[in-house]
């Protein structure tokens, strides 16, 4: 059963200042949803993992409210990207309501601050887990990736994945060319990190992607079978 959106999250995603280029996409990408499945609330510190444009980092941000925290992470490995994406992070900072945004880059497998250890509620990466075993990534270690976001998420925490569903089986064959990945190879390098898979919502998959074409091809593009993995950290 759907976990129900909470009054935050259902005025946080009505919020008349969010930009048009970001409502254009609710339709597909259905945030009231995925949020409450989240289970992010007021005063939670939330880290956005490669925010992209900052879709995602705005609702947060206007979620936890001003006794909460956003981390707009940024791994190093794309800052040079066209879109100059540490950019963009750094500008949601300075619009009204999103002071409590903060833009964060470091390399992908360096350890951040040991202050911020046990600290965040909910990590959340949406649509780039398959971008950490790509080439621009420089044979970064997904493993000790994932080993960091156990250590930053609190007990009882939880670390939220959602990407592009490959053909079952395929495990990692097509993170690079179709921008998609096995959903079982998430789950099993996410659980080897210590967390424990703690469900999924199925409200972005489509049965009808057959899982051969580039998530970016316009047959498909928007309406990709996606998954949604919730998992958590252990009180213990």
């Amino acid at each position: 059963m759907a976990q129900p959106p909470s009054s935050a999250i259902t005025t946080a995603v009505a919020d008349k200042t969010r930009p048009e280029k970001d409502t254009e996409q609710d339709a597909a990408r259905h945030p009231t949803e995925l949020i409450a499945f989240a289970k992010v609330k007021p005063g939670d510190k939330v880290v956005d993992a490669v925010p992209g444009g900052g879709y995602w980092t705005r609702i947060f941000s206007t979620v936890v409210g001003p006794k909460g925290k956003v981390y707009a992470y940024v791994p190093a490995e794309v800052v040079g990207f066209k879109s100059h994406p540490l950019d963009i992070a750094k500008a949601i900072t300075n619009e009204p309501g999103h002071s409590n945004v903060e833009a964060t880059s470091r390399p992908l497998t360096e350890q951040p601050p040991a202050s911020t250890d046990n600290t965040i509620d909910i990590f959340w990466t949406f649509e780039n887990y398959h971008d950490l075993h790509d080439s621009f990534m420089n044979g970064a270690d997904v493993g000790a990736f994932n080993a960091i976001v156990f250590k930053l998420v609190k007990p009882g925490g939880y670390y939220l994945v959602s990407d592009h569903a490959a053909t079952a089986g395929s495990g990692l064959k097509n993170t690079e060319d179709l921008h998609r990945i096995d959903p079982a190879a998430v789950k099993a390098e996410v659980e080897k990190a210590g967390f424990v898979f703690d469900g999924e919502i199925k409200i972005l998959a489509n049965p009808n992607d057959d899982h051969t074409l580039k998530v970016f091809d316009p047959t498909i593009r928007g309406k990709t079978d996606r998954f949604v993995f919730r998992f958590k950290k252990p009180l213990h």
